[in-house]
């Protein structure tokens, strides 16, 4: 049991702090019931603001999301963000999606920030994620909030944040904003009132005038072009996408789609899915019945806050087969899409003025780095996330490139030069100009695909991940990964490929056998994160990446086997796969 006074303490502080009823009941009542063990989880650690900010189960206590958490955020964010030029002047903006808590937790934003004398550009009702980041960059404010959890099941809930470049967050600001929080906790005079922010002078509202600037440029990236006869259906997963990519379709010039009616309007409970992420197993079970009931060739998803995209093609009519891209895979038709563009313009690839550019992050497949090398184009991985991947846009833009692609194998796609961030509804709009090109030309994305595979290499993927939430199990497992009787100290073996390099992004463990002298080149981050690279004896190639989650209780790996020789990939994939989990991980042996 923790020790008394120490959690004494704890629970003195948060009924100090919190003016919630709801949630100090929460904690009083586990006082009262002698709850330790369950106070120490609440109250004796605090949530980590890292990968994009804050994400986590709503509920009282310091390691959770709830109304004390976000104004000691916010108020720390506003104290970080009052230090760049012109700050209060060029404000913030603020949104949020549907979900339980989202909009109250907007407007305590919102106070936190007017309390300091910014002015705040709030939008009013739910909004997709991509018009915040839109909404900076367009109003050139200092900063942005989204309160969102994205694809997080139901309880969870989550405030994501935006630099001054329209892009989210990355060391060291996010040790800067961390430190600024703990600076802050005293909730502000005003800090609970979020009920008359609107009527604040400093509040303004650009909610519509964003709206209408999004979708012009969305019509400016994609100018209309003939129709093509395709019957498609849309599910936004219970999300705010259904408004947004209606109107995307209209201004570019794409005939209306069918709705996956079930799942069209915003509802915070995601009542037929229990994992609202496109990319689980399952989830798009409701939209292939409707699509299959409606005649539907294609299928697009978009996650509740609409930044990612998913996409999935009927192959066989008779059987009713259809085939769920992957990210990776979607990764490569959209690379094509962009390398076709450029082709059927005249513009060379390899311009020394403008040369075009593509980046990924490192989990990603390498099939990016191949369509490079054969067409010309420059090419760059980062670490995983769209915040390091946006970054290294605007890196690239500075050296003079042209940066055409943004992904990551989450299927977060971004194909608009003016933000650096994932948009699922520019990806799909994206994905039905090239399905409906390839349709004036009698074929389909799926046989494109399986020419550019044929042109460029034949590469499959296993990405998933193992449920783990103990920290000391990550650890026990991570150590088990580095402690070996080989020259490295890493598994020499993984299945049947033999391991000939590692790369460790890994806070003091840092490591990379590629390098001459062995420091990997990408930088290191706090979380665990370990690449084998290797080849089978009988000539395929195999990548892998496994790593800690920053927002969800898993271990996640990336497997990735590359061959000439189609058939031999699935087989190398299960042998790989099987391996890892018995071998290395020792899913058996801990229970997982």
């Amino acid at each position: 049991m923790p020790q008394s006074s120490r959690i004494d303490e704890l629970v003195a502080e948060w009924l100090r702090y919190d003016k919630n009823p709801e949630t100090r009941s929460e904690i009083e009542h586990l006082w009262d019931d002698g709850e330790w063990d369950e106070l120490d989880a609440r109250l004796g650690q605090r949530i980590e603001f890292g990968t994009a900010g804050l994400r986590a189960k709503m509920q009282a206590g310091y390691s959770s999301m709830n109304d004390l958490i976000v104004i000691q955020a916010a108020q720390g964010l506003a104290a970080h963000l009052s230090t760049l030029p012109d700050a209060l002047k060029r404000g913030v903006v603020v949104g949020h999606d549907h979900r339980h808590n989202s909009k109250r937790w907007a407007g305590l934003t919102t106070r936190a920030f007017l309390n300091r004398g910014f002015k705040v550009y709030s939008y009013r009702g739910v909004v997709h994620t991509p018009l915040v980041p839109f909404g900076v960059k367009k109003l050139g404010a200092v900063g942005g909030v989204m309160v969102t959890a994205s694809h997080n099941p139901a309880q969870d809930n989550g405030w994501k944040v935006y630099y001054e470049n329209a892009v989210q967050i990355i060391p060291p600001v996010d040790s800067a904003i961390a430190d600024a929080i703990l600076e802050n906790l005293e909730p502000e005079d005003e800090a609970w009132d979020c009920d008359t922010v609107r009527e604040h002078p400093l509040c303004e509202d650009k909610t519509n005038n964003m709206r209408y600037e999004y979708h012009n440029h969305v019509a400016a990236l994609f100018p209309p072009e003939e129709a093509a006869d395709l019957a498609i259906t849309h599910t936004s997963f219970h999300g705010s996408a259904d408004l947004s990519i209606a109107r995307a379709f209209a201004v570019t010039g794409l005939p209306p789609i069918m709705t996956v009616r079930q799942q069209r309007d915003p509802d915070p409970d995601f009542p037929t899915l229990p994992f609202p992420n496109p990319e689980e197993k399952g989830a798009l079970s409701l939209a292939i019945d409707t699509a299959n009931k409606n005649g539907s060739q294609y299928i697009l998803a978009n996650d509740p806050d609409s930044d990612r995209f998913l996409a999935a093609e009927k192959i066989e009519n008779s059987l009713n087969q259809w085939h769920i891209y992957t990210g990776d895979e979607l990764g490569a038709i959209f690379a094509s899409y962009i390398i076709e563009e450029y082709k059927r313009t005249n513009r060379p690839m390899d311009n020394v003025a403008d040369k075009m550019a593509m980046v990924a992050s490192t989990v990603s497949s390498k099939m990016l780095g191949a369509m490079a090398t054969a067409e010309g184009f420059h090419f760059e991985d980062t670490l995983t996330g769209f915040k390091y991947i946006g970054n290294k846009a605007l890196e690239l833009e500075k050296r003079g490139y042209a940066v055409e692609l943004l992904y990551e194998e989450a299927i977060g796609f971004g194909l608009s030069p003016f933000i650096r961030d994932k948009d699922g509804i520019t990806a799909a709009i994206a994905f039905v100009r090239l399905a409906a090109r390839l349709n004036r030309r009698n074929t389909s994305v799926f046989a494109q695909l399986q020419l550019l595979y044929k042109k460029y290499g034949f590469f499959g993927t296993r990405n998933s991940y193992f449920k783990c939430g103990a920290n000391d199990l990550k650890e026990k497992i991570f150590r088990g990964l580095r402690e070996n009787d080989s020259a490295t100290g890493y598994p020499a073996q993984l299945g049947p490929f033999e391991v000939e390099n590692v790369r460790d992004l890994t806070e003091g463990h840092a490591f990379d056998s590629n390098q001459p002298d062995k420091k990997p080149v990408l930088p290191v981050s706090a979380g665990n994160m370990i690449t084998f690279y290797g080849k089978a004896q009988s000539g395929e190639a195999f990548v892998m990446t496994i790593r800690t989650s920053g927002t969800e209780p898993k271990i996640k790996y990336y497997l990735e086997v590359s061959s000439k020789d189609q058939t031999t990939i699935d087989v190398k994939l299960t042998e790989a796969e099987n391996a890892l989990a018995s071998d290395w991980v020792k899913t058996s042996e801990l229970g997982l």
